[in-house]
């Protein structure tokens, strides 16, 4: 389809509609705007409510993390419990009781195992929390420690924390290994964040400098190395003194033969063994430990099922230290209570940077990992705290903050496919101003997506502009399935400007369809949310519509992607759709009619349908552009597609409209489309549903173009009679004893055929009396609805009102049959 521009300056469309090779290919057209479409019915063929099969309960992968956190706190405890006693024996009872009579080795062996273990709790006591610590700082943990060390006073800490956790040392050469693969990855998504740092108000755990030369870093990597053997050694010295005395029962001469000296042999016994047995039962949670951790790689597994990445361990490690510390600090059972997603949400609402990192790089894994999507969709949906804040963090503009703007955005545009939750999402205050806030125009409309791959990792803007512009969209088009959201967006102040700007496209990236670029993508999901605003049905349809055609470059850009997207069909047929919709109201249409011009390419199937469509709603009650096609002389292309199963249901569209609203001066152009009559008396005798309807419509109209006697050569060359046509008619009234939503206007169309032909030629009168025209048209009269008042549907909303009710087409039928009942019968 295309416009050029007439000798007088006046534009005009012109109407490109070559033939196809396969003229038998059936293409089954979607619904338009010429049928209703009830409250139930897809906008995009699924809904946002779609129910997803049932599928067979799977455990969690962090459940092993929570078991294994169970079953180190009962080791842990009984460690603990055992030592508790052994200390309060020790004081109370050898010590207390026996401090004199003991033997000198026996006091100092007790003195010396009662400092170790001291020792060895006390570190234990700290060693959770260095753990816990060491995975506080994710930005330094989970990337920078990966790199080499600096010798900075920063360094010091995070040596300390991996020295202290068995797990970190035990996983570091694989995170090292890990690391060397996505560090390119890495740092694109970081970007350089620390150039730009902002003055912060307080200390972070890994910006400590607790000491005050950056040179004693090594020194304390070893230190904390000492710290952890030591706890080790503590133990196995525990062990060693424990036994050395139990095997030698070596307890000295004092009070030898005394009747204390029992007494006193058996407390020590006792004491020995209670440290021997706290020493073993620490040993086996440390082998257990090391055994599960490092040789079974537990957390490794577990990162890898939850499908965290190289990043996630640092994330992993954490859920498995605070699944501990709830074990250890609470009841044992307190850790098998946490799930993953709960505890990345928790993150997220933090005010800590580094764990609401963390929090959002679990919940964006786990949004669109399949296996557990829906369920972690449904945690966040019904958790409206984390919503908000998911919210709230679309408009953080920080670059060090972009990674978290980033998956929040992602895991928003997820939340927002689900109905109910795209409801809570616009629910929270200010929501559609955060949303709006990823659509910023302050960039360079030219530059591709190569050229922003080549300068992201030195141009933070050029990156994070683009990817959120489109993220941003792709909210607002999930949110648009819902009508009361599509009413939001429009009310949100300079929401839709900033949705149109999108749709604008260089004619460099329109015509190179080699290169997939971010804006591409933009301008299709911008062009999606607008068509998805403008077929909106009542009232908050036609004001919204009234808003996107009355801003000044909503046409203008969908003509440039129409006269140069060729090779983007996509956009094209995106395009189109918006101005069909646009063309609802009659000011938009003489617009759009007056001033957009483009030629649909042969191959383009799809295309092509919307374009006829288009032209079909374009023509519709609009004298001036039916005028405007009919210049350019396009009645026989218009006849010719009638014959293309692609075509022919706008092709009969198109002419009807042009043979109702051209008026009488436009007779004689229209007169050659009677040449149509044999393909369209054909198409109303064997065709159903909607061509038969479009048919039996152009039928009613183009016919009127004959005399008497060109109507009976017509039939006569064609071998039809006028008693075949007739008898088709009756059973169309016949079948459809109701009105049908899929074909609103086939009744109205065959009376408006019945009546032409009863006053073409009175003998037709007598054949319908004979068929039962006058029972079939009081039912009529009986089953009419409103459905059959309109020729245009806003969704189940009617728009445009035929200017002739049915009830006058059935009376008016009725009197032919009676008033020329009685009347001679002529030829």
């Amino acid at each position: 389809m295309r416009v050029k521009n007439s000798a007088e300056g006046q534009s005009g469309i012109h109407l490109d509609i070559p033939q196809l090779q396969d003229k038998n290919e059936i293409i089954l057209s979607p619904t338009t705007i010429f049928e209703p479409r009830t409250s139930a019915g897809r906008r995009d063929g699924s809904s946002g409510n779609s129910v997803s099969p049932t599928l067979h309960s799977v455990p969690a992968p962090e459940k092993k993390l929570t078991l294994f956190a169970l079953r180190l706190a009962i080791l842990e405890k009984a460690a603990t419990g055992v030592g508790a006693l052994g200390f309060i024996w020790a004081t109370v009872v050898l010590l207390g009781g026996f401090a004199i009579t003991l033997d000198k080795t026996d006091f100092w062996f007790i003195t010396i195992i009662l400092l170790i273990e001291g020792a060895r709790i006390f570190s234990r006591s700290h060693e959770l929390e260095w753990q816990h610590q060491s995975t506080s700082s994710i930005a330094h943990a989970g990337i920078s420690s990966f790199r080499k060390l600096r010798s900075s006073s920063r360094a010091l800490v995070e040596s300390v924390k991996d020295m202290l956790s068995p797990v970190s040392s035990g996983t570091r050469k694989q995170s090292q290994h890990r690391t060397g693969v996505s560090e390119i990855t890495d740092a694109t998504n970081v970007r350089e964040q620390k150039l730009h740092r902002k003055p912060t108000w307080k200390w972070t755990s890994s910006e400590v400098p607790i000491l005050p030369y950056g040179g004693w870093v090594f020194l304390s990597r070893n230190i904390s190395k000492i710290f952890y053997l030591l706890q080790l050694l503590s133990a196995i010295a525990c062990v060693v003194l424990s036994l050395m005395k139990l095997i030698k029962h070596n307890y000295g001469q004092v009070a030898k033969g005394g009747t204390d000296s029992r007494n006193q042999k058996t407390a020590l016994i006792i004491f020995y063994a209670l440290a021997l047995a706290e020493a073993l039962v620490f040993l086996t949670e440390k082998v257990y430990w090391q055994w599960k951790v490092v040789i079974c790689k537990l957390l490794e597994g577990v990162n890898q099922e939850c499908n965290l990445g190289a990043l996630g361990m640092i994330s992993t490690r954490r859920f498995f230290y605070d699944s501990y510390a709830r074990c250890i600090n609470g009841s044992i059972f307190d850790g098998l209570g946490m799930d993953m997603v709960t505890f990345a949400m928790d993150l997220i609402c933090s005010n800590s940077p580094d764990e609401q990192l963390i929090g959002a790089r679990i919940l964006h894994r786990f949004s669109f990992t399949k296996m557990f999507s829906d369920d972690t969709l449904q945690k966040i949906g019904t958790t409206l705290p984390v919503i908000e804040r998911l919210v709230e963090i679309l408009n953080w503009e920080d670059p060090q903050e972009e990674e978290i703007r980033l998956s929040a955005a992602k895991i928003v545009s997820k939340l927002a496919g689900k109905k109910q939750n795209s409801l809570r999402v616009t629910g929270i205050p200010g929501a559609m101003e955060s949303i709006s806030s990823l659509l910023q125009t302050n960039r360079s409309p030219s530059s591709t997506a190569d050229e922003i791959g080549e300068k992201k990792i030195f141009d933070h803007e050029a990156y994070g502009y683009w990817t959120f512009n489109s993220l941003g969209l792709l909210i607002l088009k999930e949110l648009a399935r819902d009508h009361d959201n599509c009413g939001k967006i429009g009310k949100t102040r300079g929401l839709l400007s900033k949705i149109i700007d999108f749709t604008h496209a260089d004619e460099t990236i329109l015509k190179d369809s080699t290169v997939a670029t971010l804006q591409v993508l933009t301008v299709e999901r911008s062009l999606k949310v607008i068509k998805m605003l403008a077929t909106t049905a009542g009232t908050t349809g036609k004001i919204l519509r009234r808003e996107i055609s009355g801003r000044v470059f909503t046409v203008s850009n969908i003509r440039d992607i129409l006269r140069y997207g060729e090779k983007r069909p996509k956009l094209q047929k995106r395009g189109i759709g918006i101005l069909t919709s646009l063309a609802q109201d009659d000011d938009a249409t003489d617009r759009i009619g007056g001033t957009d011009r483009w030629r649909v390419p042969k191959d383009q199937k799809d295309v092509r349908i919307v374009a006829g469509e288009a032209l079909a709603k374009l023509a519709f009650g609009s004298k001036s552009n039916c005028h405007r096609i009919l210049k350019l002389n396009v009645v026989e292309r218009l006849i010719e597609a009638l014959e293309i199963p692609l075509l022919h249901v706008n092709a009969g569209r198109i002419l009807r409209n042009l043979c109702t609203y051209s008026g009488p001066e436009s007779f004689n152009q229209l007169k050659g489309v009677t040449a149509a009559a044999p393909t369209v008396l054909k198409a109303i005798l064997s065709g159903e549903g909607k061509l038969q309807e479009v048919m039996v419509g152009l039928a009613a109209h183009a016919f009127k173009f004959m005399t008497a006697g060109e109507s009976t050569a017509v039939f006569e060359s064609a071998g039809f009679k006028e008693t075949k046509l007739a008898c088709a008619l009756v059973e169309i009234l016949r079948s459809y004893r109701y009105p049908d939503i899929k074909v609103p206007r086939m009744r109205r169309f065959a009376i408006e055929l019945a009546i032409w032909m009863m006053r073409d030629k009175l003998k037709n009168v007598q054949i319908f009396r004979d068929l039962g025209m006058e029972e079939e048209l009081e039912g009529v009269l009986d089953t009419t609805s409103e459905l059959e008042s309109f020729n245009i549907f806003s969704g189940s909303i009617g728009l445009r009102r035929h200017s002739t009710t049915i009830h006058s087409l059935v009376e008016t039928a009725l009197m032919l049959l009676k008033d020329r009942f009685d009347q001679p019968i002529g030829h």
